[in-house]
């Protein structure tokens, strides 16, 4: 995980009001495995429904988008897209991921059960601009989970940008995106009974204590918040304090106060709909070729062309 990263956001979003850091950096190796737990709870559906849409749709995903080279940006343990590789004549395969650990543990995986196919692990941020290996024209684009949500409408149009000044024509981009629903199960999916979310959520201040040399701050000072704004249809994660906190940040050179009972935005997660998401795609130079929901609604799937 990079510090210089870290350090940059932490700077950019601890003073600021409300406090908050991108999503991306809770994923250390133990805020990792959390999330692959999250996934298996009953609360969350998402992981559930993209999955049963790949199942569904794997085989005319593969057909449409005719990949020698398949690309995973935050690519975690690689779980879902084993259903995508089964089902394309793919033979390179490049997981890119923030967790050097993780991602090694999961290529090594993917390597041993793909004796054929060449497995290009690649630590790095996907916040920004990539660089894609593969022929042009013959690449396919992963961005699964819902991750999309993570950022705010600036922030999205950014990065689809990126993707696409990084993609050649022909090139395809698949994309997982939540979509809206009531509130009750999304706030259920972000704050489960079991206090996994909490944990994971709560991890950032380890990511924070560790990476930046943090004296003063302590996870349990702090407490798991969820909320859902309308006006914005998302999702949001905070972390408030149980009291005062001051910390010392030794590798930023800088102190920090978040008095008791104010928050720090942890996530956000924007829930779409599809013609929206479309118009989305559109302007950042995509042809969206064809969207699969499954059989419930709740979860969509797009492949999208770059012209």
């Amino acid at each position: 995980m990079s510090g210089g990263g870290l350090a940059g956001d932490a700077l950019a979003g601890l003073w600021a009001s409300p406090p908050s850091l991108p999503a991306r950096w809770f994923y250390d190796e133990r805020g990792s495995r959390l999330f692959d737990e999250i996934t298996r709870l009953p609360e969350y559906y998402p992981t559930r429904r993209e999955t049963e849409i790949l199942r569904a749709h794997a085989a005319e995903i593969a057909r449409l988008a005719a990949a020698e080279t398949v690309v995973e940006l935050g690519a975690g343990m690689s779980t879902k897209t084993r259903i995508l590789l089964d089902a394309c004549a793919a033979r390179h395969f490049v997981p890119v991921d923030v967790s050097g650990v993780v991602l090694a543990e999961a290529a090594a995986a993917i390597a041993r059960d793909y004796p054929h196919t060449t497995v290009e692990p690649v630590v790095a941020d996907f916040a920004e601009p990539p660089s894609f290996p593969g022929r042009s024209g013959a690449r396919l684009v992963l961005f699964l989970g819902g991750t999309i949500g993570n950022f705010d409408d600036a922030q999205r149009a950014t990065f689809l940008a990126r993707q696409r000044a990084a993609l050649a024509p022909g090139d395809h981009f698949l994309l997982g995106a939540d979509l809206v629903k009531a509130p009750s199960r999304l706030l259920a999916a972000y704050d489960d009974s079991v206090g996994v979310t909490a944990e994971f959520n709560r991890n950032l201040i380890e990511v924070l204590r560790a990476t930046l040399d943090a004296e003063g701050l302590y996870v349990d000072d702090f407490q798991h918040a969820v909320r859902w704004d309308p006006e914005r249809h998302r999702i949001e994660m905070w972390l408030r304090a149980r009291r005062d906190v001051t910390a010392r940040f030794h590798a930023l050179g800088r102190d920090w106060k978040l008095p008791a009972g104010d928050g720090m935005l942890t996530e956000i997660s924007v829930k779409f709909r599809v013609p929206d998401l479309h118009a989305e795609l559109v302007t950042a130079g995509f042809a969206p070729v064809r969207t699969w929901t499954d059989a419930a609604g709740d979860f969509s799937l797009t492949l999208a062309r770059a012209h």
